[in-house]
Formats: C-alpha cells, structure tokens, sequence
C-alpha cells in the first residue's frame, strides 16, 4: 500500500490539463474500514494537502459522526476522490474530476483495502462511476434509493456549502439517511 500511495503522490499524468502543479491527495490503508470516494480536492484542500479539508469536510465529519482525529485515521477511512488533484474553475465551481484518475488508480487502491466494509459514493461523479448502469436518472433519485445500493455501497450528495438548497429541498436526506449513516459508522468503528 506504501509504495502504491507513493506512486499516485507522484502522478503527473494529466500535468498538462491542470491549472497548478499536480498534487495528488489522497489517504488510505490496508485495514481503512470505510472508503470515502469524492469528487477532487478545492484549492485549500490542494495548498494544505490535506483531504477534505475545508467546510465540505467539516459538514461530512458532522454527518458521519465523527471528529477529525477518528476522519483522518486511514485505518478508519480511506479519503479517495475521483480527481486526485485540482482540476480547476468552472463557471459554476470547480470542473469535473479529471477522468484518467480513477480508471488508472482506483481498481489498484481498492485491491489492498480487503477490510472495507462500506463505501460512501459522494456526489454523482463517484455515484456513476462504481454504480455504473445501477446509478438512477438524478442524483436524489440515487440518494433516494440509497437502501438498494446497501450494504456495499451508500450514495450520498457532496456536502458543499453550494448544496444548500439541495438540502433544503430534500429534508428527507438528513432525517431518514444521515441517522442511518451514523449507525453503520458507529457500528463499523
């Protein structure tokens, strides 16, 4: 596992597609219990090198339950996005994860966490890619219907503050799911 995290650290693949110098983020172990699959990191998280370390983090941490020491063990959970490194601004936020990232490190990254127990597939990026053709029409439809996916997979929005509304409009999410998501952690941990 050492050596395969070394190797993404020092990934430049799509070097020429990205708006700063590649940095890869990315945490994990061979004994990490839950598996976090993302989006790609922000700016802050790409200056501090720190996965999710802005306030999408602190609303995930609050929705799992957990405080930043129980987070950032890897034993606990691997932190992997879609997009390793910062893909840049789009007119409404940042771009999309780069595409070359998954399909060249998660199959190998995921090969060496045979204690995983859950995956949470955060935003629709993550959610199309490992539900495949099982992924529904909309994203609150793939929440919706997060029961289906259990108990491998728990798809869930991206906790961006840009997700306000979306959370508004679809209280269900932090009174049905967010309860249940606690539980799978608390009894995961």
């Amino acid at each position: 596992m050492k050596k395969l995290l070394s190797e993404i650290q020092a990934c430049t693949h799509c070097k020429n597609h990205l708006p700063f110098a590649p940095n890869p983020i990315v945490s994990a172990h061979k004994h990490s219990k839950v598996r976090i699959i993302g989006q790609a990191p922000g700016t802050s998280v790409h200056k501090t090198g720190i996965p999710w370390n802005d306030p999408s983090g602190r609303l995930l941490r609050s929705w799992l339950g957990v405080d930043e020491q129980q987070f950032y063990d890897p034993k606990n959970f691997a932190l992997i996005p879609m997009g390793f490194c910062y893909p840049g601004k789009g007119k409404s936020g940042d771009l999309p994860p780069r595409p070359e990232c998954a399909p060249l490190w998660h199959s190998q990254l995921n090969s060496k966490m045979p204690e995983v127990q859950l995956t949470l597939l955060i935003g629709q990026y993550a959610q199309k890619y490992y539900l495949q053709r099982n992924v529904r029409k909309t994203l609150t439809e793939t929440v919706k219907n997060y029961e289906q996916y259990l108990p491998s997979y728990l798809p869930i929005p991206h906790p961006s503050p840009r997700n306000r509304f979306w959370l508004k409009k679809n209280p269900w999410f932090e009174i049905e799911i967010l309860p249940r998501l606690q539980e799978l952690i608390k009894e995961i941990l």
